[in-house]
C-alpha cells in the first residue's frame, strides 16, 4: 500500500527547490536532512500532527508535518 500525503501548496518562487513531494512517507529526520541538502536556503523543522502553528507564510522555512511514528503525513513545502 502506498503512503498517501496531504496535499501542500509553496507560495515562495525564486527560492531554488520549494517542495519534496518524494518525502511523503519517508522518516521525518531523513526528510529534513534532504531538505537541508537540497535546499541550503531554507530552514526544515519537524512538527507533529495536530501541533498549532502560526499561520504566517516565510518563505525561509519549511514545515516537515510527521505523524505519532514520525513518518511525514503532508508534502513538505517552502512557507
Amino acid at each position: 500500500m502506498e503512503f498517501q500525503c496531504a496535499p501542500n501548496t509553496s507560495f515562495c518562487e525564486d527560492v531554488g527547490k520549494n517542495e519534496w513531494p518524494e518525502l511523503c512517507g519517508t522518516e521525518g529526520n531523513s526528510a529534513v536532512a534532504t531538505i537541508a541538502t537540497e535546499n541550503g536556503s531554507v530552514n526544515p523543522m519537524i512538527v507533529k500532527e495536530g501541533m498549532v502553528v502560526t499561520p504566517d507564510i516565510r518563505c525561509d522555512r519549511v514545515r516537515v508535518w510527521v505523524n505519532d511514528n514520525g513518518f511525514v503525513t503532508r508534502v513538505p513545502v517552502v512557507g
